[in-house]
């Protein structure tokens, strides 16, 4: 207590709240990471501390390789790298420093980028992809990440929306990436992360043998843009999602401490693909904030029995994963696996259900801490650790998230009740929020109601504070009347042992105008039962388990459902598809 008066009233601004406690308790017996998290939270809640300046790779990651070399951080790497091939990667944060700007001088240098120029990379999980994005950062170049499953349509789009002047992909997505050239004028650089040379391209790899790695981070501003994400385009055409320096780079700081409980003794694995904002969540901010190490496995597929061989072989101390993957594991049965060392789970992306919780509970003894956030945002909610977990809910508001339920006029709803889950912006707007959708002004303005920002999802607020997730507003079913979430009605489809996955939407009715119908993929023992009776079962199930206006009056048994890279489940396929028969 002492300590932390005696720092908090030296500090006049963020800072040197970011820099001074590195270097005033370099003398001290152990690493203050209490006290260096407990202020990236204090700053969390007040944006008039924000600096002027701010620099993830300069004021964060080059701080904890200063601690490193001081002896004041555990042992573990910074980043830890394999792939079913036995090949392996380990990086100290020093490592890590002359790495990225040796990568940051070859953006720089051979590919002729500047300050503010934009650069698109398509790859999957390797190690260059975390060097060029702390490059982009220590630049001031702005990263856009794809995932490799992007098709040629999608990557040019992308490049000519950005304006991206550099792409930098493998050997695999090369050529695609060649037959589009003529439409991307604003294209000017071609760098290919690849063991052999291909015409036309510079070769990361052989760039490496002959850069310097003295390199002299930029200084960016706290609102100076860093990151661009393309939405899923789940409600359109995919928009630009614009995050400064601070909104990422600092943002992250309350949801890595209290809801993934990262220290520097911590290896967290976060299974995202480098194409998804998860990515950025949880394989690079939340954890380097907090001095943890960042594991990743180069899956080129989720194979449960890779991941449970993963957390057993490994010491993984903290897991996050989408509620699908999660959902293939207990389907898997991991209770026959020891993970030794793994002590915290996580997960978000989408809703996860009450019975997955429980069957990972009873299988392996471990809680799931679910978090709730998007692309425009840092974490909004989430089952922070200490907190009473209530299955199915989204957990709490996040500082310096203030988080209410809405209607579509902008006024609060009491608890209980039904609207937009939202998060207020006016009279003070939290910094760690994105910039806009970069060249939309009109989807900017759009998704603003009143004093507050509207995720498009709906949701409802207990007594409590803790939020519970309804559907997207585009997925809620209106039928004679009633207003159901598809979550619900998943969720309840999923106690039923013949129920592998399912998803709920809307189908036309002549009488109701639309009703409930659920898509299901069977459990194997399930597969050859009548398909009738299973029906029959499957309906009065849901009827008994949740309101019976809510039972899926259609039901079709499929063998996959559509899927987004990240996993999501894609409901508008599915919904789509009823409505146009």
């Amino acid at each position: 207590f002492i300590m932390r008066t005696f720092m908090i009233s030296r500090i006049p601004h963020y800072l040197q709240i970011l820099r001074l406690p590195f270097r005033f308790f370099h003398g001290c017996n152990r690493l203050p990471t209490s006290q260096i998290i407990s202020y990236y939270d204090s700053v969390n809640r007040c944006e008039k501390e924000l600096p002027k300046y701010f620099n993830f790779a300069n004021d964060v990651l080059d701080e904890w390789m200063q601690l490193e070399k001081d002896g004041r951080r555990p042992a573990n790497p910074a980043f830890w790298w394999v792939n079913d091939e036995g090949e392996e990667v380990k990086w100290s944060f020093e490592e890590l420093g002359f790495l990225s700007r040796k990568t940051a001088n070859i953006l720089s240098e051979a590919c002729g980028l500047q300050r503010g120029d934009k650069v698109l990379a398509v790859l999957p999980r390797v190690p260059e992809w975390w060097l060029l994005s702390i490059a982009c950062i220590r630049t001031g170049i702005v990263f856009i990440p794809g995932t490799s499953q992007l098709t040629v349509k999608d990557i040019l789009y992308r490049l000519q929306a950005s304006k991206a002047k550099c792409i930098i992909t493998n050997d695999t997505l090369a050529p695609a990436v060649e037959s589009i050239l003529p439409g991307c004028q604003f294209l000017k650089a071609k760098l290919i992360v690849a063991k052999g040379r291909r015409d036309g391209w510079l070769n990361l790899k052989e760039l490496f043998a002959v850069t310097s790695a003295d390199h002299k981070c930029i200084k960016t501003r706290n609102e100076d843009p860093m990151l661009i994400y393309f939405t899923s385009g789940s409600t359109g055409p995919p928009k630009m999602v614009l995050q400064s320096h601070s909104s990422y780079g600092i943002g992250f700081a309350t949801s890595s401490r209290h809801w993934m409980n990262l220290t520097p003794s911590d290896i967290m694995w976060n299974t995202s693909d480098t194409g998804w904002v998860k990515a950025a969540w949880s394989s690079i901010f939340a954890p380097w904030i907090s001095g943890a190490c960042v594991f990743v496995h180069n899956m080129p597929q989720f194979k449960p029995t890779v991941i449970a061989e993963t957390l057993s072989r490994y010491p993984i101390t903290t897991f996050c994963t989408v509620p699908t993957a999660y959902r293939m594991l207990v389907q898997h049965d991991v209770s026959s696996y020891r993970f030794m060392t793994l002590k915290h789970c996580v997960s978000g992306g989408e809703p996860l259900n009450p019975e997955v919780m429980k069957k990972w509970k009873i299988q392996t003894g471990l809680d799931i801490y679910e978090g709730y956030g998007q692309t425009e945002t840092v974490t909004i909610c989430a089952n922070m650790k200490g907190m009473k977990i209530k299955p199915g809910s989204l957990g709490k508001a996040v500082p310096p998230y203030d988080v209410r339920i809405i209607d579509d006029h902008g006024a609060v709803l009491p608890e209980g009740e039904e609207g937009n889950i939202a998060i207020q912006v006016q009279p003070a707007r939290p910094f760690c929020m994105f910039s806009e959708y970069l060249d939309n002004p009109e989807k900017t303005a759009a998704c603003m109601t009143g004093n507050f920002y509207v995720t498009g999802d709906r949701g409802i607020m207990d007594k409590e504070g803790y939020v519970w997730f309804v559907g997207r507003s585009d997925d809620i079913i209106n039928s004679s009347g009633y207003r159901i979430g598809p979550f619900e009605v998943e969720s309840a489809l999923m106690q039923h042992p013949a129920v592998s996955e399912s998803a709920v939407v809307s189908s036309p009715d002549p009488i109701r105008g639309e009703v409930v119908k659920a898509f299901i993929v069977l459990a194997p023992a399930f597969v050859s039962h009548d398909p009738e009776k299973l029906t029959h079962d499957l309906q009065q199930h849901v009827k008994k388990v949740t309101a019976p206006y809510k039972y899926p009056r259609k039901v079709e048994f499929v063998q996959t459902l559509p899927k987004t890279a990240t996993g999501k489940v894609q409901r508008k396929i599915l919904r789509n598809k009823e409505w146009e028969r």
